[in-house]
């Protein structure tokens, strides 16, 4: 098989800017020719590792495990990350002497048929701040990641479901993906009303059935649902705020707390029985809605639940663009669905999408309140969808039956419609 072509964003800047922020909350699991590659460069002779400190943690209880992650310093960096925020292993050895996976962030790759798909991951400062070179003007440096992460017999997997019970081939489901990324295009309208055009032209879509509708009969078909949809939301629609059932708040709100987390190896070494029971504590808390919001992490100031839920006014007009660009890139790196997400549909994984931003929303109100104030800067949004995105795909939590229920009941109820102006206006 030739080499798959790299489908790159062409709307996304980046290059890394030494921000460290990676080498802070992630776990960076290793293969055994990693472990003896970082074992040859001697660390247990370097000054810079403290007498006795492992570089290596096994991973699982087994006594017979082979399984190793790289170790941590107290503060839950990593233990390679050194006082100037910079990576020992890459300063001593070069980039291509990292693990893998620190190599491969903020990148995600994602079959798109033959072809690879490339996303970013905004949990990178650099990423939501579009700073950098263009990433399709980076194509031989991606491609050189690409060739070690694809294995070297590759076959093309199949296409993502288009619903639960519905599917299509590889040439027509990326019609449908080219045809929800068309309606983030137009930098004329609002970015509210082009996540809610979008919302409905899904729920379309879910409605429909495909059996013979292939080729140039869904190109026909796409293109109706969009005229109609956007004849349903004209550029000029005034938006209001509309309240969310009860039932929807509390589905939304154990839903924010969980994008709200921060899942790294310094708060899991705070114990197990603590962390479980402070979760718990949180959860009925979030539940009820009442009283002071729980502070998931040190981020945060205990402030009420109740100073989230008024009108903070239209989004900063950076912050338009920021969202245009994040759902461009996330669709077009096909980052919401099928092996890139949790093998969801087409479908259920734009629902979780789209909940991302009253997710990104309530955790920049959040960061504001904690901040005195009841308008929204362009830094709340920045660092809310940074800590946001730290999870999108990549916690397990987010693909579990029960998480997906909730999603699932959100849409059902209409409340995903309600919570986007609720925390968009």
């Amino acid at each position: 098989m030739p080499a798959p072509q790299l489908k790159l964003p062409t709307i996304q800047n980046w290059n890394c800017h030494s921000c460290a922020g990676c080498c802070r909350q992630h776990e960076i699991e290793i293969t055994t020719e990693e472990k003896e590659r970082i074992e040859k460069q001697r660390w247990d002779q370097d000054e810079s590792i403290p007498t006795g400190q492992p570089v290596f943690v096994k991973i699982g209880l087994s006594p017979v495990s082979n399984r190793y992650r790289l170790a941590h310093q107290e503060d839950g960096s990593c233990i390679f990350l050194d006082e100037k925020g910079l990576c020992r292993i890459h300063a001593k050895f070069g980039e291509p002497a990292k693990p893998l996976a620190c190599q491969v962030y903020p990148y995600a790759f994602h079959p798109a048929g033959n072809d690879i798909a490339v996303s970013l991951r905004f949990s990178c400062p650099s990423v939501v701040s579009n700073l950098g070179k263009r990433v399709d003007q980076q194509s031989s440096e991606i491609r050189k990641i690409v060739d070690q992460v694809l294995p070297k017999r590759r076959k093309t997997p199949p296409p993502p479901r288009l619903t639960a019970k519905e599917s299509l081939g590889w040439p027509d489901t990326l019609k449908v993906v080219g045809s929800l990324n068309q309606l983030f295009q137009s930098s004329d309208t609002r970015f509210l009303i082009n996540l809610l055009r979008a919302l409905a032209w899904v729920e379309l879509i879910e409605q429909s059935r495909f059996e013979t509708i292939r080729g140039e009969r869904l190109d026909e078909f796409l293109s109706l649902i969009s005229q109609a949809i956007v004849q349903e939301y004209p550029g000029d629609l005034e938006l209001s705020r509309t309240a969310i059932s009860r039932l929807g708040g509390i589905q939304f709100r154990l839903l924010a707390a969980q994008y709200a987390r921060k899942d790294t190896y310094a708060e899991a070494s705070r114990g197990l029985v603590r962390r479980r029971l402070s979760l718990f504590r949180s959860a009925l808390k979030f539940t009820l809605g009442k009283g002071t919001i729980p502070c998931l992490q040190d981020r945060f100031v205990a402030v009420p639940f109740s100073q989230l839920e008024g009108s903070f006014g239209a989004l900063p007009p950076e912050s338009e663009k920021l969202f245009a660009r994040y759902y461009r890139v996330k669709i077009q790196g096909l980052h919401f669905l099928g092996a890139a997400y949790y093998d969801i549909p087409f479908v259920e994984g734009f629902y979780h999408l789209a909940l991302m931003f009253p997710a990104i929303m309530w955790i920049a109100r959040w960061i504001a309140v904690s901040e005195g104030r009841s308008t929204l800067q362009v830094e709340d949004v920045n660092e809310a969808m940074a800590i946001a995105d730290h999870h999108h795909g990549y916690s397990p939590v987010f693909g579990m039956p029960h998480f997906r229920s909730r999603v699932r009941n959100l849409s059902r109820s209409q409340d995903i419609k309600k919570l986007i102006t609720w925390y968009g206006l």
